[in-house]
């Protein structure tokens, strides 16, 4: 094993994955540290991927460059597009996955790629060294680390994701036990290490529900839950394998008034109510007895069962997440319809975990007091898979980015739910976890997750992480979905041609000649059946985008959603002119006297880097941002 290597990732979970991957395909040496190499990828939680605006995210890491969505591909075993219904803004990918495989996969990915060294390890202590002069903002920067061994690795970058593990407990009913998962300890000694280098910390809390024997429920009873029948694959490098694996139904069904009363019996006991877990919730994901205080008018809630694995007999009980003790969840489960002999494989419980708040890092993930370590995933409070492989991303490619000497790279929230996400963490510096919804995005619209690769994958190609092949397939769909827009706006048809296909949808007849895309714009006309009309049966650009159906499915939303789209362009024009007004990093908002005194103590906390990132931070108003450009024009 070598003790210098480039930059050394802290924990292999979905962040790790990403960091570590991006960065050694960067061309930088990795050493990816681990407390058990055999966890690499494992999902804690829900064995899924991606879900409302959780897919827009593995969208855009896949157009970036990165792996969760190839990984998901190969082992999912359940895929569903949710949200068809609405618009396509909010439709989202999900997948089920059977998580012994993504573990697997994951781990091999790791295994053959070039640069990555797996150390099975702890890390207790960052090595830094004083700045020679605090210019830049920093106060140390990063040497290298030790670990639980007594080894010393010495490099250029540190990259912190440690997921639920710095000093994790774990609460099941009155039991309190250290650990991040069931089997596997907590990480001590690096949040103390960083208090002592001044960086403040603070506690959230996750939880889990039961896992479940399927041999002991009875599905019949309960409404099945099947996939698409034609599913969407995440990553755009195509399988032809897709799916890889068998796929699987999930199952609904729900608890009842008697349940409630069971779990209501444990309240004295729950680690939640008695103030034992001092760390702040996930307040979108809340735990079972949560919901029934919160929401104690509803007689029922959701409870989707979700099988693990292909191989495995244990069930998912998605919507169950407790800590209650473990006596109570086996007789309130057994009143659930369908679960009423059901045996409880593994009980669900809380972990408590410290976080890093946000206001410490910059949108580059490094953080602001030691030059060249960053952080990613939950230690910056985040929740999800999806939220922690997004910045383990941004975190591996700007610390490659970093050691090459060349620009960081930042995402804007007008390009990406990646950028959404960074923005947000830094600039509302949440004080629960954060979790990714399509209502964050306020130009979701033009961020939809069928459009990521023309959004996202040239960068990832500058960075080297996107190969050539790709960028030339990409230009070809462009190329297309152009073309079509354009000649669809100009190109008429007759009535003659078109009325027998508008009445057989009920979208009226035509009485002379219209536009093509006056007719894609009509509700119940579809682009695909439209273009398989005979009136189209000798046009070569209809039958190409009939081949096409990613580009087909975009051309479509452009002409239907045009004019939404030129809106949200405006105003994405207008939010691209702010972000281009730059504020310097040593800027003194304690000389501007007219600025409120809360203004100043965020503004100097948060140290945004421009107008734009100034008017978005909680606190300032419009009358701040208009002293600051006054005083800078001074």
């Amino acid at each position: 094993m070598n003790n210098n290597t480039d930059i050394i990732v802290i924990g292999a979970g979905h962040a790790g994955i990403e960091a570590s991957v991006a960065a050694a395909r960067m061309g930088c040496r990795v050493s990816l540290v681990s407390m058990d190499i055999n966890a690499i990828g494992r999902m804690s939680c829900n064995p899924a991927i991606g879900g409302t605006a959780k897919g827009h995210l593995v969208r855009e890491i896949d157009a970036l460059g990165g792996v969760m969505g190839i990984l998901a591909d190969k082992t999912g075993i359940q895929f569903k597009m949710l949200n068809k219904s609405k618009g396509p803004a909010v439709w989202s990918p999900r997948c089920q996955s059977d998580k012994d495989l993504y573990s697997h996969e994951a781990a091999k990915l790791i295994a053959e790629t070039d640069n990555i060294e797996m150390i099975q390890d702890m890390v207790k202590e960052l090595i830094v060294e004083e700045m020679p002069d605090e210019s830049a903002g920093y106060k140390f920067y990063i040497k290298g680390v030790r670990t639980e061994l007594g080894r010393e690795i010495k490099c250029h970058s540190v990259i912190i994701t440690s997921g639920t593990f710095l000093n994790a407990i774990m609460h099941t009913g009155k039991s309190a036990v250290t650990g991040g998962r069931i089997g596997e300890k907590s990480a001590t000694g690096l949040s103390e290490c960083m208090m002592e280098l001044g960086f403040e910390t603070g506690r959230l809390k996750t939880g889990t529900p039961p896992r479940l024997d399927k041999h002991t429920i009875d599905f019949g009873k309960t409404e099945i839950q099947p996939g698409d029948e034609i599913p969407t694959q995440f990553s755009h490098r195509k399988h032809p394998a897709f799916p890889n694996q068998t796929q699987v139904d999930c199952y609904l069904t729900h608890t009842s008034e008697e349940t409630h009363e069971i779990l209501r019996t444990g309240f004295e006991d729950s680690p939640m109510f008695t103030g034992r877990i001092k760390g702040v919730g996930p307040r979108y994901c809340p735990s079972i007895e949560d919901k029934i205080s919160r929401f104690s008018d509803k007689p029922r809630h959701q409870i989707f069962l979700e099988p693990e694995t292909l191989d495995g007999n244990t069930i998912y009980m998605n919507g169950f997440s407790t800590s209650l003790p473990v006596e109570v969840q086996q007789k309130a489960i057994n009143t659930v319809r369908g679960l009423e002999k059901t045996v409880l494989i593994k009980q669900g419980y809380a972990v408590e975990y410290d976080f890093f708040p946000t206001h410490q890092i910059h949108l580059t993930l490094e953080t602001k007091l030691v030059s060249g370590l960053y952080t990613a995933g939950q230690i910056n409070g985040t929740s999800g898979y999806e939220e922690a492989a997004a910045q383990g991303l941004m975190a591996g490619i700007n610390a490659a980015l970093k050691i090459r000497g060349e620009t960081p790279f930042i995402l804007k929230r007008s390009e990406a739910y990646i950028g959404v996400l960074i923005d947000d963490l830094i600039n509302k510096c949440p004080i629960e976890p954060y979790r990714m919804f399509t209502s964050c995005a306020e130009y979701r619209l033009v961020l939809r997750q069928d459009n990521a690769d023309l959004r996202l994958m040239r960068y990832g190609n500058q960075l080297g992480l996107i190969e050539n092949k790709m960028i030339h397939s990409l230009d070809e769909k462009e190329q297309l979905i152009t073309e079509a827009v354009r000649v669809f706006a100009a190109k008429t048809v007759s009535p003659n041609g078109i009325n027998d296909y508008l009445e057989s949808n009920n979208s009226g007849k035509l009485s002379q000649n219209e536009f093509i895309a006056n007719i894609i714009k009509r509700n119940e006309v579809e682009l695909k059946s439209l273009l398989e009309n005979d009136s189209f049966k000798e046009n070569e650009l209809a039958q190409r985008i009939l081949r096409d159906s990613e580009a087909m499915n975009q051309i479509e939303i452009e002409i239907k959603y045009k004019g939404y789209i030129d809106r949200q362009t405006v105003q994405i024009e207008s939010f691209v002119r702010n972000e281009e007004i730059r504020i310097p990093a040593d800027f003194k908002y304690e000389k501007i006297k007219s600025l409120s005194t809360e203004a100043v103590e965020k503004l100097s906390r948060i140290k945004p880097n421009s107008i734009g990132q100034a008017l978005r931070i909680a606190g300032v108003r419009p009358s701040d941002i208009s002293a600051i450009m006054i005083y800078m024009r001074g």
